[in-house]
């Protein structure tokens, strides 16, 4: 949670990462928070009010997860906004012209974006959410310690900076710093 505060406002993309796998830890204690808060919370060592303060964040976000009946698969919709916020910005930022760094570091992506859209069968789905699926699951096979193909390895390079990009651009539009 507090992790989660320094991510939203200097790295877009890794608090969407945080908030994906925020989800899924959620999900591996069955929304449960007593059994989270045991399993997992204890180990922060936090002080009481940033305990009461971090559990209650935790509490919160299985309560949207119920609500918006995304318990077993999806996303809330705070994500699916912030997802939708880059992928708006992602294609502003081609269409103005102006930041030829991007848009070739997008024409470099691009043939991943397009493999993984195919190998996936989810057609519907943005190039930026394609993207961060893709970063996701490399990220869940490390943490399970699992091997990563090279040719994999070489598309997240690519990814990587090109979201990195994104995150950095959307830093800059929210302090009105970009021109289209």
């Amino acid at each position: 949670m507090f992790i989660g505060k320094e991510l939203k406002k200097n790295n877009i993309a890794e608090y969407l990462l945080y908030m994906w796998q925020v989800e899924d830890l959620i999900r591996a204690y069955d929304g449960d928070i007593d059994r989270l808060r045991e399993g997992y919370l204890k180990k922060f060592n936090l002080d009481e009010p940033q305990e009461r303060e971090q559990e209650q964040w935790y509490a919160d976000r299985i309560d949207m997860m119920r609500q918006e009946g995304v318990m077993q698969s999806g996303h809330l919709q705070v994500n699916k906004n912030v997802e939708q916020t880059l992928s708006e910005l992602h294609l502003m930022i081609l269409k103005s012209g102006k930041y030829p760094f991007y848009t070739a570091a997008y024409y470099k992506t691009l043939p991943y974006i397009v493999e993984l859209r195919s190998r996936s069968g989810k057609k519907e789905v943005t190039e930026v959410e394609t993207c961060f699926d893709a970063l996701y699951g490399v990220m869940m096979l490390r943490l399970q310690g699992k091997p990563v193909h090279h040719d994999t390895v070489v598309a997240m390079q690519e990814i990587t900076k090109l979201m990195g990009m994104l995150a950095d651009y959307y830093k800059k539009d929210k302090a009105g710093e970009l021109e289209f």
